[in-house]
C-alpha cells in the first residue's frame, strides 16, 4: 500500500466533508451549543423545582389525641402547617376517641431486602404497607385527593403513654408517588425524631442517668470519598454513554456519503477506475470518517469539561483536567473501531437512503452497549475489559472516579485495537469486492474469505481475524477454568484455544498444512543453532527486561507460581510437559504458522515483526510485553531462516524449560548465582550472549527455503 495516494484521498474526502454543514453542525455546533443549554437548563429546572418545593409548607392531617408537647413541636415547624381532624369522618373519630380501632400489622414490602439507591428508595425501605382496613382508605383519600400531604395518626393511648413515661405508637400515611408528600415525611421525621430525643433527655435527666444510657454508643458517620470522586461518580454514570453515542454519530453521515453516496452520485465508478489498489481507497476514506469521529469526540469533551467545570463551580467538586485527556484519548480505539465498521456496512447500500437504512441498526448495537455505566455494579474488571464498547465506556467511568487500574487498561486497550483492526480488514475486504462496489450482493462466506481452497497460505486478513478470535475465546475461556487449577487452565488454552483453531482453519478451508505451519524436516545446522539460541536466549533477554523495564514483585511471584503450575509441588517432567513441551507445540503452530504464514503477503520483515507483536500482545500483561516481543522476533526469525516450525519449537521448550527448572529446582539457581537477586550474573549473561551468537549465526549461514522467498509487498494468493 502506497501512503500517497491514501493522503491524497483522505485529503480530498475531508475536504468534501467540510464542505458539508450539516457534517459540522453534528461535529462542532452540537456539542458546543447543546451540551450547555442542555446541562444548564436541565439544572435550573432543578433547582426551580427544589426552591419551590422548599418554599411551599407540607399540609398534615393530624387524627387522634396527640400529647400537648407533641402538637406544639409540630406547629413550631414553620415547613409544616398542621390542620386537626382534616378529612376525619364523624365515625373514625368516635372510633379513635372510644380506643376501637388498633394499627393494622405490617406487609413488609419486597423493596425491604434491596438496598436503598435514592431517596425514594430510601423512604420506602423505612416504611411499610398494611392490609386494607378503614383507616388506610381514609388515609389515601386525603393523600391521594390532595386535601393534605401526609396523615399522622395518634392511636388510642398515646397521650397516656406518653404522660407516664411509656411507649405508644404514632402511624404516618404519606404517598411515596407523590414528591410533596414524600417531602412532607421527610419533614415530619424530623420533628419527630427532635420531639422523641428530647422526651428521652428528659426523661434520663429526671432519674439523673449518664446521657449515653439509652443510646449505648454515638455512631459517627464519615465519607472518604473527596468532593471530586463524588462529582466523577455523577459524571460516570451518564459522561461515558453520552460522549460515545455522539462520537459514533459523528462518523454516521461521513460514512454513508463516501460510500453509498458516491455510489448514487456515480463517482465512486470513477475512483475505482484510477491507478489504485482497494486497501489505498478504503484507507483513505477511513481516514477521513475516522478524522471526523475522533474530531466530534474530541469537540464533545472540550465542551462537556467546560460546561461541567461551570455548572460545579467548586474547585473541591471539579474533575482534574488530566481525567478528560484520558477519556479523549480512550475514544480513539472506539472511534477506529467504528470507522471501520461504518464503512464496511455503508459500501452494501445502494444510494444514500439505502446506507443510512444499513447504518441505523448498527449505530443502535453499538451505542447502547455503552449504557452499562448506568447499571449499578457494573464495572470495569477482567470479564468486560474485552467486551467491545462497554469496556472503553467502563474504562471511562473508572477514570472519573479514580478508580482505574493499569493491567485493566492495558486489556481494553489490547482488545479495543484487536476489534479494530478487525474491523479495518474487514473494510478492506468488503472494498476488494467489485460486485458489491458496483451495488451487487455476495455471500457471506465469500465476502469472509471462508471458501475452500486447495493448497497455498491463508490471507493477512484472516490471520488477523483469526488472532483476535482466539484472543477474546482464550481470555475468556481461561477465567472460566479459574478455579480448575493453573494445571487444566494452561492445558485447555493451549490444546482448546490455540491448536484446535489453527488446526480447524487450515484443514477446514484446505490450505497447504507443509505451508501453512512450515511443517518439514530442518537442516541439522538448523537444528544445532536452536538448541544454542533456546540454551543462551533467556539470559539476553532477561538482562534487557531488568534494564529497561524490570517487573514489580507481585508479577515475579505470578510467574514463578505459574512455573510451578500453583503452590503444591509437582514432579518437574510433568512442568517440563505444560510449561515447556505444550507451549512449544501449540502456540508455535499458531503463531509462527497460522498467523506468520497469513502475514507473509506483507513482507518478510512485516510478517516476523507483526507475528511477534501478536504473540506478545496474547499473553496479556503489560510487564511481560517487551520479554515476549524479543523471544517472538527470535522465534520468527528461526521459523523463517530455517524453514522449519519444528526448530522455533525447540527454541520455544528450551527457553520456558530452563527457566521452569531453574524455579523448581534452587541447588540450580543457586549454583548459577541466579538466587542472589533479579540481575543475571555478569559471567552468566557473558556465556549466555556467546551462546546465543553462536546460535544465530548457525542459522543465518542457512539458505532461505524456496516457498520462503517472498518478496517485500508481495502478496500471496492461495
Amino acid at each position: 500500500m502506497r501512503l500517497a495516494p491514501v493522503l491524497t484521498i483522505a485529503k480530498k474526502e475531508l475536504r468534501e466533508i467540510a464542505r458539508d454543514r450539516r457534517t459540522l453542525l453534528l461535529m462542532i455546533g452540537l456539542p458546543v451549543l447543546v451540551y450547555p443549554l442542555m446541562m444548564i437548563g436541565m439544572s435550573k429546572l432543578q433547582e426551580t423545582q427544589s426552591e419551590a418545593q422548599e418554599a411551599r409548607r407540607s399540609i398534615v392531617a393530624v387524627w387522634g389525641a396527640v400529647p400537648g408537647s407533641l402538637d406544639a413541636e409540630l406547629r413550631a415547624d414553620t415547613q409544616v402547617e398542621v390542620k386537626s381532624d382534616l378529612g376525619l369522618s364523624d365515625t373514625l373519630r368516635a372510633a379513635l376517641q372510644a380506643g376501637t380501632v388498633t394499627p393494622a400489622p405490617a406487609i413488609s414490602p419486597p423493596e425491604d431486602n434491596e438496598r436503598p439507591t435514592t431517596a425514594r428508595n430510601r423512604r420506602q425501605a423505612r416504611a411499610s404497607r398494611e392490609a386494607d382496613n378503614p383507616v388506610l382508605a381514609a388515609a389515601r383519600s386525603v393523600v391521594t385527593g390532595r386535601l393534605a400531604d401526609a396523615v399522622v395518626v395518634a392511636w388510642p393511648g398515646l397521650d397516656r403513654a406518653v404522660g407516664a413515661e411509656g411507649a405508644g405508637q404514632l402511624t404516618v400515611y404519606f404517598d411515596s408517588v407523590r414528591e410533596e408528600s414524600a417531602t412532607a415525611l421527610d419533614r415530619l421525621d424530623r420533628a419527630l425524631e427532635a420531639y422523641r430525643t428530647r422526651a428521652v433527655a428528659g426523661r434520663i435527666d429526671a432519674r439523673d442517668l449518664p446521657r449515653g444510657f439509652a443510646s449505648v454508643f454515638e455512631l459517627l458517620r464519615r465519607d472518604v470519598a473527596p468532593p471530586s470522586r463524588q462529582a466523577g461518580r455523577i459524571l460516570g454514570s451518564f459522561l461515558p454513554f453520552l460522549l460515545i453515542s455522539l462520537s459514533l454519530f459523528g462518523g454516521f453521515y461521513p460514512a454513508v456519503d463516501l460510500t453509498a453516496g458516491e455510489k448514487e452520485r456515480g463517482t465512486l465508478q470513477t475512483l475505482l477506475c484510477a491507478p489504485l489498489r482497494p486497501i489505498e481507497i478504503v484507507t483513505g476514506k477511513f481516514l477521513a470518517v475516522w478524522a471526523v469521529a475522533l474530531g466530534t469526540a474530541l469537540v464533545n469533551v472540550f465542551s462537556l469539561g467546560l460546561t461541567v467545570a461551570r455548572l460545579l463551580g467548586s474547585a473541591d467538586m471539579s474533575v482534574p483536567v488530566s481525567a478528560y485527556a484520558l477519556t479523549a484519548a480512550m475514544l480513539v480505539p472506539v472511534t477506529l473501531t467504528t470507522a471501520a465498521l461504518f464503512i464496511a456496512v455503508a459500501v452494501f447500500a445502494r444510494d444514500f437512503k439505502d446506507g443510512q437504512n444499513f447504518l441505523t441498526p448498527v449505530y443502535m448495537l453499538l451505542v447502547i452497549p455503552a449504557g452499562a455505566t448506568m447499571l449499578p455494579g457494573v464495572e470495569l474488571n477482567a470479564w468486560t475489559a474485552f467486551v467491545p464498547i462497554v469496556n472503553i465506556a467502563l474504562l471511562v467511568k473508572a477514570l472519573l472516579i479514580g478508580e482505574w487500574r493499569g493491567n485493566l487498561v492495558f486489556l481494553s486497550l489490547l482488545s479495543s485495537a484487536a476489534f479494530a483492526v478487525v474491523a479495518m480488514l474487514l473494510a478492506v475486504r468488503v472494498f476488494e469486492r467489485e460486485q458489491v462496489l458496483l451495488g451487487g450482493r455476495e455471500s457471506a462466506r465469500s465476502l469472509l474469505g471462508l471458501e475452500r481452497r486447495n493448497g497455498g497460505r491463508p490471507s493477512p486478513a484472516l490471520a488477523v481475524t483469526m488472532f483476535a478470535i482466539v484472543l477474546v475465546l482464550a481470555f475468556y475461556g481461561s477465567l472460566l477454568l479459574e478455579k480448575r487449577g493453573l494445571l487444566v487452565q494452561l492445558l485447555a488454552t493451549q490444546y482448546v484455544f490455540f491448536l484446535a483453531p489453527a488446526l480447524l482453519v487450515v484443514l477446514g478451508l484446505g490450505f497447504s498444512p507443509a505451508m501453512t505451519f512450515r511443517w518439514r524436516l530442518p537442516h541439522w545446522h538448523g537444528v544445532l543453532g536452536a538448541v544454542l539460541i533456546g540454551v543462551g536466549a533467556w539470559t539476553v533477554v532477561s538482562a534487557v527486561v531488568v534494564l529497561l523495564a524490570p517487573p514489580p514483585d507481585s508479577l515475579v511471584k505470578a510467574l514463578g507460581r505459574l512455573l510451578m503450575l500453583g503452590d503444591r509441588p509437582m514432579p518437574l517432567w510433568v512442568i517440563l510437559l505444560a510449561v515447556a513441551v505444550t507451549p512449544a507445540f501449540c502456540e508455535e503452530l499458531f503463531f509462527r504458522g497460522l498467523v506468520m504464514s497469513g502475514l507473509a503477503g506483507l513482507g518478510r520483515v512485516a510478517a516476523i515483526s507483526v507475528s511477534a507483536l501478536l504473540f506478545a500482545v496474547a499473553h496479556a500483561s503489560i510487564y511481560r510485553l517487551l520479554p515476549t516481543l524479543l523471544l517472538g522476533l527470535v522465534l520468527g526469525y528461526v521459523a523463517w531462516k530455517t524453514g522449519s516450525i519444528l526448530c522455533s519449537m525447540i527454541v520455544h521448550a528450551l527457553n520456558n524449560g530452563v527457566a521452569a527448572t531453574l524455579t523448581v529446582v534452587p541447588a540450580l539457581a543457586r549454583a548459577t548465582g541466579l538466587d542472589q537477586g533479579r540481575s543475571i550474573p555478569p559471567r552468566l549473561l557473558l556465556l549466555g550472549a556467546v551462546v546465543t551468537a553462536l546460535g544465530l549465526w548457525m542459522v543465518a549461514r542457512l539458505p532461505h527455503p524456496p516457498d520462503e522467498r517472498v518478496p517485500r509487498g508481495s502478496t500471496i494468493q492461495p
